[in-house]
């Protein structure tokens, strides 16, 4: 282990950009450790039985602001042209109806019928201006008792019982700091990110990262527990010597500890695997169920990557439920209050007392960030390592 400079424990996207940092602009010797028996970490994806293309972890679509991440990802890999849109499917007279999400002047105009829609769109436009993102709490406070009945509308149809599935929550348990900020957008834009870098890997995620680590001063070893060769006493030792380098730690901190505080909360994710004997099954990517069926969202995978593969496609049917840290669980949402902070701090203080112990990561920090954000917070981390 002498022979390392580096030590970075998982090969997600925190792992990987950071590890291929320091050994490319650094000349660092870096050593990845890697529980699972790949790389890519929940971006890992995979041909299936049928052929297709599947993320194994659940969706992952790429879109950024951050044209530093955009032009870092574009030196391992090409992009496919794909914009995503997403429409929730819920139950109407005769059938179902899919209102594009966020809800939208196209969502206003399906649920309402033309004639309607244009009266209420008339009134939207005039009160906050054409092409804005407003509020549910602002569409509540209108005056115009009409804006705030759809208020109650895209709560009611959009967000209340999807969240209560994601999240374990009855109506009266969601913050409603979070309900305050679902969005209405006065726009037939019906993207649901409008981020400007947008798309999805030509040849999938597990290539970029594979490449990301195919370099001579990074060895990956995979289907190893770092907590096997770490002792994290006095001073942090690794394989029972010193180790001086640096730590580069993107797991569940709780975990690293042995949840001695006791352990995080967080939402894990059950995915049902469902192979159809037909070109597509369903109109977008990505269908929310957001006010019955126990799953809340059922993801097609031809329609994110592009693939041609005639008379078959894949789909994945999602479930969340309380993570209990049980073998083959993997903890997806940190559940973030005052009780959880508090409780990741006790940790953090833990990983404070080892100087070269650097935390990266949505587990390792007990944070939400998407990937763009993380690949941004590697690259800053390894130009703080690296001196700028």
């Amino acid at each position: 282990m002498a022979h390392y400079d580096c030590l970075v424990i998982g090969a997600g996207f925190a792992g990987a950009v950071t590890a291929g940092e320091l050994a490319r602009r650094g000349n660092r010797r870096v050593l990845v450790l890697e529980k699972r028996d790949h790389v890519g970490g929940n971006a890992y994806d995979r041909l299936d039985a049928s052929g297709i293309l599947i993320h194994q972890y659940g969706p992952h679509i790429f879109h950024t602001s951050d044209r530093r991440v955009y032009d870092y990802l574009s030196q391992y890999t090409d992009w496919r042209d794909y914009r995503h849109e997403v429409v929730a499917s819920v139950p109407a007279p005769g059938g179902r109806m899919e209102l594009p999400v966020p809800f939208n002047l196209v969502s206003l105009e399906t649920a309402f019928g033309p004639e309607k829609a244009g009266e209420l769109a008339g009134k939207l436009i005039a009160a906050y201006g054409a092409e804005k993102k407003v509020t549910i709490l602002e569409l509540r406070s209108n005056p115009d008792p009409e804006i705030a009945a759809l208020a109650d509308y895209v709560y009611d149809h959009v967000f209340v019982r999807y969240t209560m599935k994601q999240w374990g929550q009855r109506p009266e348990e969601i913050d409603p700091n979070t309900t305050a900020r679902v969005p209405v957008f006065l726009s037939r834009d019906c993207g649901y990110f409008q981020d400007p870098w947008q798309g999805m890997p030509l040849n999938g995620y597990t290539p970029i990262f594979e490449r990301l680590l195919d370099h001579p001063n990074i060895t990956v070893e995979l289907g190893t527990d770092a907590a096997r060769l770490l002792t994290l006493g006095d001073a942090l030792l690794l394989d029972g010597e010193p180790f001086a380098g640096t730590v580069i730690f993107t797991g569940a901190l709780d975990e690293f500890f042995g949840c001695r505080f006791g352990r995080l909360p967080y939402r894990t994710l059950d995915f049902r695997f469902e192979t159809h004997a037909e070109d597509f099954y369903q109109s977008h990517a990505t269908v929310n169920y957001t006010m019955d069926e126990d799953f809340t969202r059922i993801t097609e995978f031809k329609r994110l990557t592009g693939q041609v593969l005639p008379g078959v496609t894949t789909v994945m049917k999602e479930y969340s439920r309380a993570y209990a840290g049980a073998e083959g669980e993997v903890p997806y949402y940190a559940i973030i209050a005052p009780e959880n902070n508090a409780l990741y701090a006790r940790y953090a203080a833990l990983a404070g007392r080892y100087p070269q112990l650097r935390l990266l990561g949505r587990l390792a920090e007990y944070k939400y960030y998407n990937m763009d954000a993380i690949v941004g917070r590697a690259l800053a981390l390894a130009d703080e390592l690296l001196g700028g």
